[in-house]
């Protein structure tokens, strides 16, 4: 499709560090999108290979063979191997991978590459990339493989990495029987311990888990290093697949630097381990014999998560995932190189700035904003550190305007390329920004978000970017275009909306309106709104909703995902009607399907010669404007991760930038053009020229303003706002609403809004005024109205009976709604209650109780018991049927005895065995008939069975407390009733007495009464019960009815008792308290004087009756208050004694709890064996079906070695059979050339022998000599049989015949070489398979031995069980400090008198002991003195032989030995003359060298006379003028004194020096004295005899 022109790549930004390979010994590769790059790390130069597939997947490389590979993103992908620097495809790989590769890897040794592909085949694949084929695959392999990596030494072994595993695969070659055996690691758990010991201890799998490798690296050929994610640093040995642990974080001798660490990275060097994790921080490893040391470290900028060695091991690559690739030489310097930064993240959008430099700018989604040159490298950056939205650049000045998340646009100055500033900002939504958009000629800048509203703001900073206004547009805004093309007077401008009754994603609505190119300022109203008059604006529906559109000369360009087409749309003429908003039906004119995959977004050019279409496959294309038809595609970004995102246009329309929205990659394409008529490219140019000289006039005026905008300081975005919405507006009242803390987050439009609202405020004060007093006194008018209504019925406001009957129905909605949820509640509680009581309370035949002391805070429980099911009943039944038919049967049995050794043996057994059994609850009188003993229990049956017999046991246990304590709770209940009687009587006679005294009346707990839980009383009811006016009736008239029942009932004479005499017959005894004696009328009405005697005498009687009566009273007060009393004794002792009670109850549970826990533990002893039995049954289980296994691996192993036999002895007989041919070749050499002369014969021999160069050259570059390809063979014999090498005189029939000849030799010797390499590796293969099948055969035995040792121990088990022995508390105790639950060991009893006569003993023999020791310990202490002594003689006896030893051996002159024999007088003399003659030779000698050093110093004195005498000559030469000088300064007095001072100071100054020198010179001499002296005595010394040991010693 390249009829109009071509694309290719210029340029591309994007680093992802995953695929980060070296590609040679100076160059890096990795994936960038649908491209790959590669950088020489030496002159820092990128280079863009673009893959001829669907994107890059995985990609690897091989530095040794300069090979790469990766695979495209597509279904049934293929492998592309290429060569470096050549990039020459070597082949492409097709395999069985469905989706993808996860994986791939390439071998140093050889053509090998190893993939992995992933779901849903998970298939691992070793190819040979030379020849195509697939050398070994295994499906489902790699579920969870992230990488891949052959051994460097052997590429037999690959290491498959996973999330949470660790794989080696083996690779078994052989003709056609290659195949992967799998290898899983064992890795330890996080603590360092082992899986086979997690699994040994029956750990919960979920508390302790395996570590997660996250790095590999090979030592050896036979050891892999494992680094962890936990910090652990593992190795494991290939040979046996063992993992030792090399460091632990754990242990307490752990690195404190290695702690925290993490193996993310590990590379073997010659030097060491390097190792980098998440820190930014790499340490060299030194590892020797699992001891782990740092012996470098070096600190990095960021952390590293890829690290790479160069192939010539010097240099070590790091890179992060934030962009930065360092180089780091650890033998050179320790501190890294920085070669690359590139900061990484998708790029959100991307533009070319209209000027001569032709700078990019991209914008990445985490707000990095970046200025890119011409090639591609960076010059600058800004952290705008906001979330962003957008991103567009003007023509008129060097600045670029970017959206934000939270509603704002950014201006950044572009002019310091190495370092953008921020120099203004505006806040416009409270939403983000979802478009910004500048018009060709930079005359305004459009701003749209999710709302309606479109803001237009001046785009020349001469204008302080001021807001001109807004459109409100109709929907959603999905897409905004213009077009201002030539010296137009008018922008026009598209926005392609959604529909408003439609969906809000369907853009079927295009809204074109026209803005003037002079200022518009004016034209907006007083909220900022531009007139609709001024704008011409036309609404237009599409027929099917557009994804994308571009404006064009009265034209629109659009895409439609529906149909998958460009369409051309012809908008007509704008009517004169301005107020006309009668939305248009358009039809496309010209529609071309091209794009299989969409959705995709278009730009026109700014000479509207071609579009660009920038689709989700990933493709571009540039199509002609006029046709469409014809177009150029190139595949810019993958597809799978999401294609494109944007594209633009440089200002010469040549230049294309395109951004994707998950590959991380910024585009530079060049358009070359072609087959395109030059009058249209040449009228473009021309009016590109034009328009560029225009904007360059504009941006000689504009730029300067910009570059003296001052950068926004350090403000917050609210001020920031502020400060520029009031350059903006520049009114004072704009000001004001500025000092308003509250519109720090504040729109334009809502501040702007606020301004007009103030201005009216203050236009409109008075009238407002007017108004707030004619409101106030309505108000006051109405509250004095509402004071007259409230003495007004209520009947007379309920005027509006359909708004009382809606609200009483607004009433009893909500009442109905509380009901409803109430009854809810109620019915929730009801379930809850009975799942309660049905789980917990009815279950439990006997239910958990208390009983309480009256006195004390005694407390006794009860056995709560379960109701036994059927089927328990049943089992019980059956067990207890067998027991009956057992010991009928050893009834039977013993009956046949008649021995009487065998009755005697019967009746110890049968003594021993109730010695056994003997328990706690056969003393309580509970027992079990059916019960075994403990030596009887010897099949898991009778275990089982004896567990029902005790369980019996036990609830027959309970049951008999349970029932002793019921009848002990009957009593405190009627000891309660009987308590709660007599104390309602007692109270009735204390309110006769008038006493104030509180009874004793105790009351049952919950704990004592349970089924109180389960009820509610009355007295619980906090709240009044509601009743409705229904029942509020009835009651009232039930009563009513019960009244008249009553009153027609009762009669005259029970009415005249129970007034008269309260309703009794007779007046009872405590009624004596209520007589009063009334008295006479006359004591009330008369004076004491005017009393008759009759009076009087009636008084006396009266006061006689009140005496009787007081007596009475007082006499039956005592005999209430000593009945009261006598109650009260009686209840506290019937209290006392059912306290008493209770305590023998609580004694006799304590018995009871003894008994049930005894057998209880019985029964946990039976289940445990059980238990015990069944993990040696299924252990057992489990080892057969290992056997079984273990016995199939060895079966198919043996049938492997005698299949790879079988396949050996044929191509044994393949290989002689040859061999003869190949022999045979050489016999009949002559004999095929018999009809040539012998010379020709000679040479044709020679050249019969001469072999391919491509055998050689192998030879020598290989250790292993690998044969050569066919497809090399042919090559390599085609240059031999070429005519140039046939001999002079040979002709050609026979050249041909022999060239046929000697192919089918060499050909014949190919296949000797390739059946005996083959031979070869079968046999390798049959000694592994071998191998292995002793280890299958050695597992055999030991799973057999397992076995067996497993049988014994079954066996065993039932006749080790726990026996329970009785032991009588105080009287028996155990030997040896040991405790009866020991196992394992013999255990003894013995009495307790035994014990302490033992201890009896032993204290004395400890008595004895000590003073035998402390004896011993004195005569020790003396034998060591002696011993000290005898040493010490000894040494001196050895120094004192050693001392007569030298003397003997001393070595005499002829003089010492004369001197020997010479009176000491004689010997004084002869050494006094000898010391005179040493001084008189040392004298002569002195002055010897004392007159060579005089002579020596005269030597050097004369020198310095005539260095003097030439000096004064000098200085004589200087005299004449210095008295001259002289005499110049003669009448200068001051002159003269100084020149005597001069003088003065001379002098001085010579005779200090003359006096250092004497002194100087007298050391010298001093210290040759000195020196002399030291001379004398060494001559001195000399005449001293010698010790050393004669010659014949």
């Amino acid at each position: 499709m390249d009829e109009i022109g071509s694309l290719e790549i210029k340029w591309i930004q994007g680093f992802t560090d995953k695929n980060l390979k070296f590609v040679d010994n100076s160059t890096v590769c990795y994936s960038s999108g649908n491209h790959i790059c590669f950088l020489n790390l030496e002159t820092k130069v990128r280079d863009v290979f673009q893959s001829p597939g669907r994107g890059v997947a995985a990609l690897t490389a091989s530095s040794k063979s300069r090979i790469f590979a990766f695979s495209e993103q597509k279904l049934s992908p293929s492998v592309f191997v290429y060569s470096f620097p050549e990039q020459q495809l070597k082949n492409e790989l097709k395999g069985e991978a469905q989706l993808d590769y996860t994986s791939l890897t390439l071998s140093d040794l050889g053509p090998y590459l190893g993939s992995c592909s992933s779901f849903p085949d998970h298939t691992i694949t070793v190819w040979n990339w030379e020849a195509a084929e697939v050398i070994c695959t295994q499906s489902q392999a790699g579920q969870d493989v992230i990488s891949l990596m052959f051994n460097p030494l052997d590429w037999l072994h690959l290491c498959a990495l996973g999330t949470r595993t660790l794989t080696v695969w083996t690779i078994d070659k052989g003709v056609s029987l290659t195949s992967l055996k799998p290898r899983v690691i064992e890795l330890p758990v996080t603590d360092g311990s082992s899986t086979e010991k997690l699994q040994a201890s029956h750990t919960e799998p979920n508390s302790r888990v395996p570590v997660t490798p996250a790095a590999v690296c090979w030592p050896t050929a036979s050891e892999l290093y494992v680094g962890c994610e936990e910090g652990l640093l593992l190795c494991v040995d290939l040979k046996s697949y063992s993992v030792s642990i090399l460091f632990n974080p754990t242990s307490a001798d752990a690195s404190p630097e290695l702690r925290k660490f993490n193996f993310r990275m590990l590379i073997w060097t010659e030097n060491g381990v390097i190792a980098a994790g998440k820190e930014k921080v790499v340490h060299r490893l030194q590892i020797k014999r699992n001891q782990t040391s740092i012996t470098q470290t070096w600190q990095l900028e960021r952390p590293v998560t890829n690290a790479l060695l160069s192939p010539d091991t010097e240099t070590l690559l790091l890179s992060s995932n934030t962009g930065q690739i360092y180089l780091l030489n650890p033998s050179r310097s320790n501190q890294s190189v920085k070669v690359l930064d590139v900061p990484t993240g998708n790029f959100l959008a991307a533009s070319l700035l209209h000027t001569d430099r032709n700078t990019c700018v991209s914008l990445t989604e985490n707000g990095l904003l970046q200025l890119w040159s011409s090639d591609g490298t960076l010059l600058g950056s800004l952290p705008l550190q906001v979330e962003v939205t957008g991103l567009s650049c003007c023509p008129i000045a060097y600045y670029a305007a970017a959206g934000t998340a939270s509603g704002s646009v950014l201006f950044v100055d572009l002019n310091m390329e190495e370092k953008p500033r921020l120099v203004h900002q505006v806040h416009l939504f409270h939403t983000a920004v979802a478009h910004v958009i500048f018009d060709q000629e930079g005359h305004y800048l459009l701003i749209s978000g999710s709302d309606s509203h479109l803001y237009v703001i001046n785009a020349k900073p001469s204008a302080s970017f001021t807001v001109v206004g807004y459109i409100v547009i109709s929907g959603c805004i999905l897409l905004l275009s213009t077009q201002c093309f030539g010296n137009a007077d008018k922008v026009d401008v598209l926005a392609l909306c959604s529909d408003q009754e439609g969906k809000p994603e369907d853009g079927s609505l295009l809204t074109v309106f026209s803005l003037p190119v002079e200022d518009i300022t004016d034209c907006a109203d007083r909220h900022g709104c531009l007139s609709p008059q001024m704008l011409r604006l036309s609404k237009y529906k599409v027929p099917l909703p557009l994804t994308s559109c571009a404006l064009g000369v009265g034209e629109v360009l659009a895409y439609c995902q529906r149909n998958k087409s460009l369409q051309r749309f012809q908008l007509p003429e704008v009517t004169d009607d301005p107020f006309s908003q009668q939305v248009v039906q358009i039809k496309p004119v010209q529609e071309v399907k091209h794009y299989p995959r969409g959705p995709a977004s278009i730009l026109l050019s700014p000479n509207c010669l071609w579009l660009a279409s920038l689709g989700r496959d990933g493709f571009l294309h540039i199509s002609e404007t006029a046709s469409m038809e014809q177009y150029t595609d190139l595949l810019c970004h993958s597809h799978r991760l999401g294609g494109g995102r944007s594209v633009f246009f440089s200002r010469d329309s040549l230049t294309l930038l395109t951004t994707g929205f998950n590959d991380g990659s910024l585009v530079c394409t060049d358009f070359r053009i072609r087959d395109v008529e030059d009058e249209k490219v040449k009228n473009a140019a021309l009016c590109n020229d034009t328009i560029a000289h225009t904007l360059k006039i504009v941006f000689k005026g504009e730029n300067p303003i910009l570059i003296n905008l001052p950068e926004l300081g350090p403000l917050s975005p609210g001020d920031r706002e502020q400060s520029s919405e009031s350059e903006v507006s520049g009114g004072p009242s704009l000001d004001v609403a500025i000092k308003d803390a509250s519109h720090s987050t504040l729109t334009w439009l809502e501040r702007r809004r606020e301004t007009i609202i103030k201005e009216d405020n203050e236009q409109y004060s008075e009238a407002k005024e007017h108004l707030r007093k004619n409101v106030r006194e309505l108000y006051d008018t109405f509250q004095k109205m509402h004071r007259e209504n409230e003495s007004i019925p209520p009947e007379q406001f309920c005027l509006d009976v359909k708004e009382q009957r809606r609200l009483q129905d607004v009433v009893e909605q909500e009442i109905e709604k509380v009901r409803a949820d109430i009854e809810q509640g109620i019915a929730e509680k009801c379930y809850l209650y009975d799942v309660l009581k049905r789980e917990s309370w009815e279950p439990w035949m006997v239910k958990r109780r208390a009983l309480k002391a009256f006195l004390s805070d005694q407390v006794i429980w009860n056995y709560p018991v379960e109701g036994r099911t059927q089927k328990e009943l049943e089992d019980l039944r059956w067990v207890q049927n067998i027991r009956k038919f057992e010991e009928a049967a050893f009834t039977l049995h013993s009956e046949q005895k008649s021995s009487s050794a065998q009755e005697q043996q019967d009746d110890s057994h049968k003594l021993q065995t109730t010695a056994l059994t003997e328990s706690t609850a056969a003393h309580l009188g509970f027992s079990n008939p059916h019960v075994y003993d403990h030596l009887s229990l010897l099949t898991a049956d009778q275990r089982v069975n004896q567990v029902i017999l005790l369980q019996d046991l036990i609830y027959h246990i309970k049951m008999s407390f349970n029932s002793e304590f019921e009848a002990l709770h009957s009593q405190k209940e009627l000891e309660l009733k009987r308590v709660r009687s007599e104390n309602n009587q007692m109270r009735e006679w204390m309110l006769d007495l008038d006493l104030d005294q509180e009874l004793w009346e105790p009351e049952q707990t919950d704990s004592e009464w349970p089924e109180r839980l389960l009820t509610v009383d009355q007295s619980e009811i906090k709240a009044e019960k509601y009743l409705p006016p229904e029942c509020l009736e009835k009651k009232g008239r039930r009563k009513l009815e019960e009244e008249k029942h009553l009153a027609a009932k009762s009669d005259t004479k029970e009415r005249a008792l129970r007034e008269m005499m309260d309703g009794v017959i007779e007046k009872q005894k405590k009624d004596i308290f209520k007589v009063e004696i009334c008295q006479p009328e006359f004591v009330l009405t008369k004076p004491d004087a005017d009393w008759t005697e009759e009076e009087k005498q009636r008084y006396k009687e009266h006061e006689e009756k009140i005496r009787e009566t007081n007596q009475q009273k007082e006499k039956y007060r005592q005999s209430l208050e000593a009945e009261i009393k006598q109650l009260q004794e009686s209840n506290q002792n019937a209290a006392r004694k059912f306290d008493e009670a209770l305590v023998k109850l609580f004694k006799k549970k304590f018995l009871f709890t003894a008994a049930i826990y005894q057998e209880e533990l019985r029964v946990y002893y039976l289940m445990d064996s059980l238990f015990t039995e069944d993990q040696m049954r299924n252990q057992e289980q489990e080892l057969k079906l290992q056997h079984e296994r273990t016995l199939a691996h060895k079966n198919e192993c043996c049938e492997e070695v005698n299949r790879y036999q079988r396949e050996v002895e044929r191509l044994r007989e393949e290989s002689e059979h040859l061999v003869k041919t190949n022999q045979a070749f050489e016999k009949d050499f002559k004999k095929e050339f018999k009809d040539v002369s012998h010379h020709l014969v000679d040479v044709l021999y020679k050249l019969f022998k001469h072999r391919p160069r491509v055998q050689q050259m192998r030879a020598q570059t290989e250790n292993r000599e690998p044969l050569p390809s066919p497809v090399q063979m042919q090559t390599a014999m085609e240059e031999l049989d070429a005519p140039g090498n046939m001999p002079k005189g040979l002709k050609p029939s026979v050249w041909r015949r022999f060239c046929q000849m000697r192919r089918k030799k060499v050909e014949t010797e190919l296949k000797i070489k390739t059946t005996i390499s083959t031979l070869a590796e079968m046999q390798a293969v049959i000694v592994k398979r071998k191998d292995k099948e002793k280890a299958f055969q050695g597992e055999l035995e030991k799973l057999s031995e397992a076995l067996k040792s497993l049988h014994k121990e079954r066996n065993k088990h039932p006749l080790n069980g726990a026996v329970l022995v009785r032991l009588k508390q105080g009287q028996v105790v155990s030997p040896f400090n040991r405790t009866a639950d020991s196992t394992g060991t013999d255990f003894i009893l013995c009495h307790r008198s035994v014990r302490d006569s033992k201890r009896h003993t032993i204290t004395d023999l400890a008595t004895a002991k000590i003073a035998s020791t402390e004896r011993l310990q004195s005569i020790r202490e003396q034998i060591v003195q002696l011993e000290w002594e005898h040493r010490v003689l000894n040494k001196t006896a050895e120094d004192l032989k050693d001392n007569k030893k030298d003397i003997k051996m001393f070595r005499l002159s002829k003089e010492q030995k004369e001197m020997n024999f010479c009176s000491k007088e004689e010997r004084e003399h002869r050494m006094s003359e000898q010391i005179a003659s040493l001084e008189k030779t040392l004298a002569k000698k002195t002055l010897q060298q004392s007159a060579q050093q005089m002579f020596k110093k005269i030597a050097l004195l004369k020198k310095k006379a005539e260095e003097k005498a030439k000096n004064s000559l000098s200085l004589e030469q200087q005299i004449p003028d210095l008295q001259a000088t002289l005499a110049e300064l003669v009448n200068d007095k001051g002159t003269v004194i100084a020149a005597d001072e001069n003088a003065e100071r001379n002098a001085c100054y010579q005779e200090t020096v003359q006096r250092s020198n004497l002194e100087s010179l007298a050391r010298e001499q001093a210290e040759e004295l000195q020196f002399l002296w030291e001379e004398v005595e060494h001559l001195r010394r000399r005449n001293f005899p010698c010790f050393d040991l004669p010659k014949h010693y």
